[in-house]
């Protein structure tokens, strides 16, 4: 039996580093620029321990690009590193520097460990995703200690020698490779620094910028003031984000400004925020703003940024956290998130689904407490939040339970009601005679309105259900309610949308008249529209004709369009039913009039109001319409 130890070889590691490590090469700056920030976080405890009592000084961490020599350098001013450490920590890959700070210098659970704790493993190699060559030259704030400088050309080969440096901390310098010559670019660099080091937790400079400051008391020859412009150093970061901060510092305007500096090329301020503060049984801080969604979901997802220690990870948290709460903006910061790029670590892991679970929770609470507090107020931004919420209800079993509240339901005169207030105020008016609860609704409540004031003026409450997932959101509410049914208004004639146990209307209309009239108009519908001719006895005051279309297949072709599982309902919704309406006069005087050509035009007209009452009549055919009407005038 031969016993032995696997040794890993860096010839071996670097290529799975440069292919397969990180799922972007740009990650190779958050590592190094992070690595920076642990290396003077570090230094900064030990010198509040009394472990050292070296002066700080200047903790601003330096990026330096230099497009001739095509080298990029990262600079800190950190606890550096001895000969020791580097063979240490930078030859020997397996071991982690913080893991061994933390426990020379700290306590397990000290709370501080999580600001230290580097969660970057191969950090630092993943420079050789870019670069042929990497350089260190650094050096330990401890007394007497040398400068060492490392070389490594991504090959298992390294050189370590003296270095001429005198200041403390540590400089990398990469050597971009020609494949990766794409990073050489000043602006490619700003942006980076933008999205993953914008709120780390020291200063970080990027070159220089000008800046202008009006001189006082001073105006040129058109009396416009004069300005005074310097070059000064270009911090890229806020390295003190309000969500660091305890909410009762906080001001709405702070909440405001923050909104702005995350999203300045949005002009329209937030409806309201959320600040996440927890420090059990898991850490989480954050903000998250709710935008106007109208009656669209217009709003582009991946608004939501997510950081761990104030490192961005990622901003693509779909599956990360429920799907709905992708539709909020703003920033969510956890230690307990691993600082790992891969999306389907994160979705596993446990820590990131306790999270989720809280803010769904927290977002519950906040909605709740604004409903309850100023429900007056709410209802004004009910428009704007209505998608999401019905949205997070759809998709999310625990966020309905708690939505059913807060959730509201509006009618077409502008009142608003939860679920249940309106069950109560329509139940003795809209339940029909098999004791279902029938709730009216219209989907566009200008092309509608002929249907609507129909209904109303039976006695009935019309809903307005006009966003783009409420045809789910209906579906969805049948399922929960018990004994209750949506119907558009326009799905029969207004008599006959809620039945109800009384008298059946008799005709006036006889079975050969019956069969003449629907002759009549089953010869003059256009060829390009899906019509079928009904004739039925209704109230002599409904209209004459009306356009509807059955519930469930204009439902279905609705859900089809909308991706909904059922394309295989596809244009069934655009067909229609005319109804005609033996009992008016109108129609019974077409069988008693014996001149064709009026009773022609008659016909023609009442069709083409039917399909002008669902928008059906266009081109040509209206142009006719408009003509008739205006000859019929005269």
């Amino acid at each position: 039996m031969q016993k032995g130890t696997i040794n890993v070889q860096t010839g071996n590691i670097f290529p799975i580093i440069k292919k397969f490590l990180y799922s972007e090469h740009e990650i190779f700056l958050r590592e190094l620029v992070s690595n920076a920030m642990d290396a003077t976080t570090k230094l900064k405890k030990l010198v509040s321990l009394g472990q050292t009592d070296v002066e700080l000084g200047d903790l601003t961490i330096r990026v330096e690009l230099d497009i001739k020599k095509k080298t990029l350098k990262i600079i800190d001013r950190g606890l550096g590193m001895t000969e020791e450490e580097v063979q240490k920590y930078i030859n020997e890959i397996a071991f982690s520097g913080a893991e061994d700070f933390v426990k020379k210098y700290m306590g397990k659970d000290d709370k501080e460990i999580s600001g230290i704790i580097g969660h970057f493993g191969l950090g630092f190699y993943s420079s050789f995703m870019v670069a042929d060559k990497v350089e260190i030259k650094t050096l330990s704030y401890q007394p007497d200690a040398k400068a060492v400088k490392w070389t490594c050309d991504g090959s298992p080969d390294y050189t370590m020698s003296d270095a001429k440096k005198t200041e403390r901390g540590t400089e990398i310098t990469l050597h971009f490779a020609e494949d990766s010559i794409e990073f050489n670019d000043e602006h490619r660099i700003l942006d980076m620094l933008r999205k993953f080091c914008r709120f780390l937790p020291y200063p970080i400079q990027f070159g220089m910028e000008s800046k202008s400051e009006k001189i006082e008391g001073e105006t040129d020859e058109e009396g416009n003031p004069k300005y005074n412009t310097t070059e000064v150093p270009r911090i890229v970061n806020n390295p003190d984000p309000i969500w660091k901060k305890a909410p009762a510092e906080l001001k709405d305007e702070d909440y405001k400004a923050f909104y702005r500096e995350l999203y300045p090329f949005t002009f329209e301020e937030p409806l309201f925020h959320i600040h996440i503060n927890v420090d059990y049984p898991f850490n989480l801080n954050g903000i998250l703003y709710f935008p106007k969604l109208k009656k669209n979901i217009e709003v582009q997802k991946n608004k939501i940024q997510l950081y761990c220690n104030q490192v961005f990870v990622t901003d693509n948290v779909e599956n990360i956290v429920p799907d709905f709460l992708t539709l909020l903006h703003g920033v969510i910061d956890s230690p307990d998130i691993p600082l790992n790029v891969s999306r389907s670590y994160l979705q596993g892991d446990p820590n990131v689904k306790k999270i989720s679970s809280h803010i769904t929770k927290k977002v519950a609470d906040k909605l709740e407490e604004l409903f309850k507090t100023n429900r007056e107020d709410y209802e004004k931004k009910w428009d704007d939040i209505r998608v999401f919420i019905r949205y997070g209800m759809l998709t999310n079993e625990s966020f309905y339970e708690r939505a059913d509240k807060f959730a509201l339901l509006n009618d077409t005169d502008g009142n608003h009601f939860t679920v249940e207030e309106y069950r109560e105020k329509v139940k003795e008016a809209q339940t029909d005679k098999n004791g279902n609860l029938v709730l009216l609704y219209a989907s566009d409540a200008e092309e509608q309105h002929t249907y609507i004031s129909a209904a109303k003026a039976k006695g009935y409450s019309v809903l307005l259900m006009d966003s783009v997932i409420d045809v789910h959101f209906i579906d969805f509410l049948e399922r929960k309610l018990e004994k209750a049914t949506f119907k558009r208004v326009d799905a029969e004639m207004a008599d006959k949308l809620i039945e109800k146990d009384k008298a059946a209307v008799v005709s006036k209309l006889n079975e050969e008249e019956t069969k003449q009239v629907q002759e009549f108009f089953g010869s003059s519908i256009p060829s390009d529209v899906q019509v079928h001719v009904q004739v039925e006895a209704l109230a002599d005051d409904d209209a004459p004709v009306g356009m509807i279309q059955p519930e469930f297949l204009r439902r279905m072709n609705d859900m089809s369009q909308m991706g909904g599982g059922m394309e295989y309902m596809a244009g069934m919704g655009r067909s229609y039913t005319l109804l005609v309406n033996a009992n008016h006069p109108t129609i019974t005087g077409l069988v008693d009039t014996m001149d064709e050509e009026k009773r022609k035009a008659t016909v023609s007209q009442l069709i083409d109001l039917a399909l002008l009452s669902q928008g059906l009549l266009k081109g040509e055919k209206l142009s006719k319409f408009i003509q008739r009407s205006i000859d019929i005038i005269k």
